[in-house]
């Protein structure tokens, strides 16, 4: 195992001039390598969050790292006013990565900005005014990201008015789905398997209700795949996990491993509506972004790593639950596992044993999203740690 009381308390001092907004875990990172992280006393912690879903790639990845460097080298910055081959090439890429119908990508800077843009594109195509999400959902805090994230309205959102009419179905609700989505109904956003949530699986048979109901009315199905998505699921998206397409599909996290980035997939009768100026961006799409985006890429597929999150997701599953852990959901690398007592009570307990886990909105269920690159070990490691905790 590693060492006990791993945590370090960040100095006092180091984040006085930071606005006072994020609950921090007790815990200082100095340095990063592989699925490794280093505390402030050169304490070694075992990742298995890679800060909510970022690093797929685990850190200091020798070809993602080379990747930036020489793109820095060649030209750190163009906007979306020049051609740049290396967008292009990695546009085309992320298309015949995806395996789905999808013929364009929109490069933008984050997940909440992809949900943005697809949502306004939904608007604007169908003329409607009417959005339909689901329960538990999160889809950034943004306007209209925020206005169809599950309890923003009470907790955060913080502006007068939602952009558009917003109404939440249930989770597995089928009657709920036909009362929600109407004529009136321009899309309906969805994460096939939610994050924030705690790693909740919708599912086939729901999602699969979802697109035949946006067709029957005449509504887009936009796939919310900021987490769940690139390899996340041990597919290229959970869209080809359930053999569900989507009018649009948004991601990010994984898609850079820590350099912000985020595309929104857009299927050919979405492209054909475009119009220059349409859209518009400073720095998504920008050649650093790009050149991480490509690392990536070119490393899940030559390392073989979605059969590795299959291999590592089913290893959690069958051998994580123990002590406090009843029972497990979500999908590949993309785990909630169930806790008998409050999960943040286990998470603090985890990372005096030196392993960095997430939380959930469900008090109940702690959240793993570690690196694609984990090993069988890591697993073992955090076994044997759930196994001493108190049931």
């Amino acid at each position: 195992m590693p060492p006990a009381s791993a945590a370090a308390t960040p100095a006092s001092s180091a984040g006085q001039f930071l606005a006072p907004v994020f609950s921090q875990y007790p815990l200082e990172v100095a340095a990063a390598h592989g699925v490794w992280l280093t505390n402030s006393r050169g304490e070694r912690v075992l990742d298995l969050y890679g800060g909510h879903a970022v690093a797929a790639l685990g850190y200091g990845h020798p070809a993602w790292t080379a990747a930036l460097a020489r793109q820095a080298q060649l030209c750190q910055f163009q906007s979306n006013a020049v051609a740049l081959a290396v967008r292009a090439r990695v546009a085309e890429r992320l298309v015949r990565f995806a395996q789905l119908p999808e013929s364009c990508v929109f490069f933008v800077n984050s997940g909440a900005e992809a949900n943005e843009n697809a949502l306004k594109i939904a608007l604007r195509t169908t003329g409607r005014r009417r959005v339909a999400a689901i329960e538990g959902a999160f889809h950034g805090r943004t306007a209209a990201a925020g206005a169809v994230t599950w309890g923003a309205q009470q907790k955060w959102y913080g502006f007068p008015r939602a952009p558009f009419d917003v109404s939440f179905i249930p989770r597995g609700d089928r009657a709920a789905i036909h009362a929600n989505i109407t004529r009136r109904t321009a899309a309906v956003i969805v994460e096939p398997v939610q994050g924030v949530a705690g790693a909740v699986e919708l599912g086939e048979e729901f999602l699969g209700a979802l697109r035949a109901r946006c067709d029957a009315v005449g509504a887009l199905l936009i796939f919310d795949e900021v987490q769940c998505g690139v390899g996340r699921t041990g597919q290229p998206f959970a869209a080809n996990l359930y053999g569900i397409v989507p009018d649009l599909l948004t991601t990010a996290k994984a898609l850079g491993n820590g350099f912000p980035c985020a595309a929104l997939l857009m299927s050919p009768p979405i492209c054909a509506q475009l119009a220059v100026e349409s859209l518009g961006t400073t720095f998504g799409g920008g050649p650093m972004a790009c050149a991480a985006i490509e690392a990536v890429l070119e490393a899940i597929e030559s390392q073989q790593l979605l059969a590795r999150v299959r291999h590592l997701g089913a290893l959690i599953r069958e051998s994580c639950i123990v002590g406090p852990v009843s029972a497990h959901q979500g999908a590949g690398l993309l785990v909630g596992l169930r806790t008998t007592r409050p999960a943040k009570a286990i998470q603090a307990e985890l990372l005096e044993c030196g392993i960095l886990a997430g939380t959930a909105s469900d008090p109940h269920v702690l959240r793993l999203l570690p690196p694609f690159i984990l090993e069988d070990e890591h697993v073992e490691l955090l076994r044997d740690a759930l196994r001493e905790l108190p049931a």
